[in-house]
């Protein structure tokens, strides 16, 4: 494997590789990492280039602007225009459609998939509806998050225990919408684990919310990395970073996000688990769930399939993903979502 890939570093040009990342703290931690890896793979220097995205510079909630792309269009034109080499994406923001001219050369190993609370005075989310509800502050607790599939889920599970709670949609970075707390505007935020993780901040969060309770965005806690589909021996070197059972997860999980016709905004979770005793992996069980971001309709399923994890997997996990899909259209998905991607 070593000599191999020498080999392949070999064919890469002389020069410094550039690897796009949008300007956030989070993005800009992610792809420091990639980059590390990317040195190690083909043995040239990377060198990180900050691009501006419409989701960085708008300040609409993501459900108005649509979500799909947002973040990712512009460095997909820096790809194109052979203004970078690479490109990092944090893969729940891709668009589910392949793109001319890309490839999607690696999808590394995934962190928690997990969704986290940061909450005022350390509580957990049932101790924070208590200690503001009828028998405390005698108003609801006030839950900041931008995703209705977040949303969605948390209105489900307080109407399912009577928990005072309201959702209130915001934007920002993660400073920002931790201040929300801190400054006592909010009670409590949602993030994602594994960017809070990535900042070296996990110890912020309160409360991770177990995937009973809330499944997570599809490809969330995954990274994304892309090149031109004609630079084969980048690609081909970019492929040692890819892990199999992540690729697979996530395939499932956007084929199901596809097969809805839902963008990255729509109230949609979804999580792929790669099973099997030690040794290979022999299935993948797929979970969904569409809900009306007010928590009054909520619909989630799940189905396993078999995996094997060589070149076929992610065809297995395309269909499996279908599968589900159309299990949770007959069941009236497509009644429960905001957003259709037509």
């Amino acid at each position: 494997m070593n000599g191999q890939l020498s080999a392949i570093a070999g064919e890469l040009k002389q020069r410094t590789l550039r690897l796009g990342t949008r300007r956030s703290a989070l993005a800009m931690a992610q792809s420091g990492m990639v980059a590390e890896q990317v040195s190690r793979a083909t043995g040239r220097p990377v060198e990180l280039v900050e691009i501006t995205t419409y989701g960085d510079t708008s300040r609409e909630h993501l459900a108005q602007i649509g979500g799909t792309g947002v973040f990712v269009s512009a460095l997909r034109d820096a790809l194109l225009d052979g203004r970078i080499d690479l490109a990092v994406h944090s893969l729940k923001d891709l668009p589910t459609a392949a793109p001319d001219g890309l490839l999607l050369a690696a999808v590394p190993e995934r962190e928690d998939v997990r969704d986290a609370l940061v909450v005022r005075d350390a509580l957990t989310l049932d101790e924070l509806a208590e200690k503001c509800g009828a028998r405390g502050e005698g108003r609801p607790a006030r839950v900041g998050t931008g995703s209705p599939r977040r949303m969605a889920q948390l209105n489900a599970y307080a109407a399912a225990r009577g928990l005072d709670l309201e959702t209130v949609p915001i934007r920002g970075n993660v400073d920002t919408r931790i201040g929300y707390v801190r400054a006592g505007e909010l009670d409590a935020v949602v993030l994602a684990a594994a960017g809070l993780s990535r900042l070296g901040r996990l110890a912020e969060a309160t409360q991770l919310l177990g995937t009973d309770l809330m499944l997570p965005a599809p490809g969330q806690g995954a990274l994304a990395v892309e090149c031109a589909a004609g630079d084969t021996a980048l690609a081909a070197a970019l492929a040692v970073l890819d892990h199999r059972p992540t690729r697979a997860a996530v395939t499932a999980e956007r084929a199901l996000l596809a097969a809805l016709e839902a963008g990255c905004s729509a109230p949609v979770g979804a999580l792929a688990t790669v099973l099997g005793p030690e040794g290979p992996a022999t299935e993948l069980r797929l979970e969904g769930v569409v809900g009306t971001p007010d928590g009054a309709a909520l619909l989630q399923m799940s189905t396993t399939g078999p995996i094997v994890l060589d070149g076929t997997s992610e065809q297995q996990a395309q269909a499996l993903g279908r599968d589900l899909a159309a299990r949770m259209l007959a069941g009236g998905a497509a009644g429960l979502m905001g957003e259709r991607v037509l």
